[in-house]
This record gives structure tokens, C-alpha cells and sequence, in this order.
């Protein structure tokens, strides 16, 4: 692994092993398959992928505006892999499907007659999709991988590629970019790369998890005991503002947030959020707490939100003003 610009490239060998070993602090429940149609193979010399992330960057920065590059992470035509943005961050990648989400940029066009993707980037999609499956949790199935050409660019409503959508991660990506696609072609490989191993839900996995908590400082300490005292933890970064955080214990107002560290946050930066599963085909997500307020995106059966706040049958579930009628929720 080598590292420029403040980016890591890796293998996929050295990827799986490094995110073995990452802490992340915000809960991951997705993950967004993309490409990135501009910059495409052409642009790729075979050992620029440190200048081709940090225009991206500037791109993504300077053009569009955003505090940082977009993506998590970008894969390369021969495998490798260039760390994005922090994990602790949420993705700039899906209008109103960023939350608790994992976004990969694939470099190249795979839309039809376009890029032709190779064995080395199609070995190293399936194995990171796999790993990052493995290790927050995430099934293998098209409510929890998603495209991002099912989702309404100006509205960021699940309609499958319908209408108003990119084409993005390609017309020709794993064989093509709709939902029986994915379902067809592509997830069976992430499953086939798991190895036999079977993924718990998000629920089975936190098990020993007593309640959830959103942070509403700009950024929180992670720290090795239950006292302001204690050094901070230094193998991860501060959880930042909005993520939401597992708690696995109490001790005098400080949560651990770790299941297998003494890892531990000030309690008094978090307000509890609780877990919800959306059990309707289509749930409309409106502006505000109430019929006549805009639909500004749905839902789809099986996804997973986090509510902050309720009010009268409603329950809103983000910081911004997102709400879902309660009675179409799972707790």
C-alpha cells in the first residue's frame, strides 16, 4: 500500500486486509455501485491513479461545491483500489440515498460500446462489494446494493431506472444496469466471493447493541475509557456530525460504541435515534409531518432508517426535514 495526496492505493489483497482492520464509527447499511463515465479507461496510463483522484477531488471540490471528493472509494482497470473520502463521512453520491451508505467509483464508461471492463476490475468490484458486505453486515441482496441509475436525479425517489435517471453504473455493467440485472448477474458473483460465509442481518450482528445515538457535535472524540481523561483511541477518527452510532454500553452519561473495544464517547453530544425497517412496497418521504407536504423521495420494502423524531403518526428520519407516516415502519 503507498500513499499520495493524502489517498491510499491497494490491491485487492491489501484492501481486504486494511478494511479487516478499520474501525468505522457511523453505522454502514448500504452500498452504491457507480461509474464514473468521465474520466474513462482512455484517461488511465496504468500508474496515474494518484493524479486521476486527486482531479477528481478538485472537481468535486471546486465545481461542485463539495467539502470533499465524493466517493469512498475508486477502483482502476487494473484492479487497484485509491481511498476517497473518510469513512466516518457520508458519500456525496445519491441524492437522498447517502445516509448510512458506502459509495464506489468505478473509473471507466461501462455504458454499451463503451469501456470494456477487465477480468482484474471485475475481480476487484465483486471482492470489495463481498468484503464490505462481510464486514458491516450488509445482505446480499438489491435493497442493501444499489445502483445508482434507480434513483430520480432531481428528486432521489427509488423509481428503477424509470425515469430522469443516469445511466450510471453503466448500461453494460455486469451486464446491463436495471434491477433484474443486478439481481441476475451481479449479486450472484458477491455471494459466490463470499466464500460459503453467511452474512447476519444488520439486527443479528448487533445483538449485544442496546440503542442507537446520532452525533450533534461537529466532531466527537473517540476515547479508550469512560472519562474525559482518557486518551483518545488511536487507530480511528472522530465520529462526525449526524453519524449514527452503536452503543453497546452506559457508565456514568459515556457510551461504548465498540463491541470489542474500550472504545467510548461522551454521551452528552448524542440524542437517541431508533431503528425502523420500512414494511410497505413504496413509502413516500415527504417535506414535512403531514399529506400536504412535497413527497421529496420513497422508500422501498426492506430499507433501514433511523427516526429522530415523531409527530403525530410521523416519524422523521434525518436531520433535515424528511418524514415517513409511522405506520409503515417496522420497529
Amino acid at each position: 500500500m503507498t500513499t499520495k495526496f493524502g489517498f491510499n492505493l491497494m490491491s485487492i489483497d491489501e484492501f481486504e486486509n486494511w478494511l479487516a482492520n478499520l474501525r468505522v464509527a457511523r453505522t454502514i447499511l448500504y452500498i452504491q455501485q457507480h461509474h464514473t463515465w468521465s474520466p474513462s479507461y482512455i484517461q488511465f496510463k496504468g500508474n496515474n491513479q494518484f493524479e486521476m483522484q486527486k482531479n477528481m477531488k478538485a472537481y468535486h471540490v471546486g465545481e461542485n461545491g463539495w467539502a470533499d471528493i465524493g466517493q469512498h472509494f475508486s477502483t482502476f482497470a487494473d484492479g487497484s483500489i485509491v481511498t476517497g473520502r473518510s469513512m466516518e463521512k457520508t458519500p456525496a453520491c445519491i441524492l437522498g440515498f447517502n445516509s448510512n451508505s458506502v459509495c464506489m467509483e468505478h473509473v471507466g464508461n461501462f455504458d454499451k460500446g463503451k469501456d470494456t471492463m477487465t477480468a482484474a476490475h471485475k475481480d476487484t468490484i465483486i471482492r470489495m462489494t463481498a468484503a464490505l458486505c462481510k464486514k458491516f453486515g450488509i445482505e446480499v441482496n438489491s435493497n442493501k446494493i444499489v445502483y445508482h441509475h434507480w434513483f430520480d436525479l432531481s428528486s432521489g425517489v427509488r423509481n428503477n431506472g424509470t425515469k430522469n435517471n443516469k445511466t450510471c453504473p453503466g448500461t453494460n455493467f455486469f451486464g446491463g444496469n436495471k434491477v433484474n440485472d443486478c439481481e441476475q448477474n451481479f449479486l450472484p458473483l458477491v455471494s459466490a466471493a463470499l466464500n460459503g460465509v453467511t452474512i447476519p442481518s444488520i439486527s443479528t450482528m448487533n445483538t449485544d447493541v442496546i440503542k442507537y445515538v446520532y452525533v450533534t457535535a461537529d466532531t466527537l472524540n473517540i476515547r479508550e475509557a469512560a472519562t474525559s481523561q482518557a486518551k483518545k483511541a488511536g487507530d480511528r477518527e472522530p465520529a462526525l456530525f449526524g453519524s449514527i452510532l452503536r452503543v453497546y454500553k452506559e457508565k456514568d452519561g459515556w457510551y461504548k460504541i465498540s463491541g470489542s473495544q474500550e472504545h467510548w464517547v461522551n454521551g452528552a453530544y448524542t440524542k437517541p435515534v431508533t431503528r425502523a425497517t420500512v414494511n410497505a412496497s413504496t413509502l413516500n418521504v415527504r417535506s414535512g409531518a403531514g399529506n400536504t407536504f412535497p413527497k421529496v423521495a420513497s422508500l422501498t420494502q426492506g430499507q433501514e432508517v433511523f427516526i429522530r423524531d415523531e409527530n403525530n403518526g410521523w416519524s422523521k428520519i434525518n436531520a433535515d426535514n424528511r418524514w415517513v407516516k409511522k405506520e409503515f415502519l417496522r420497529f
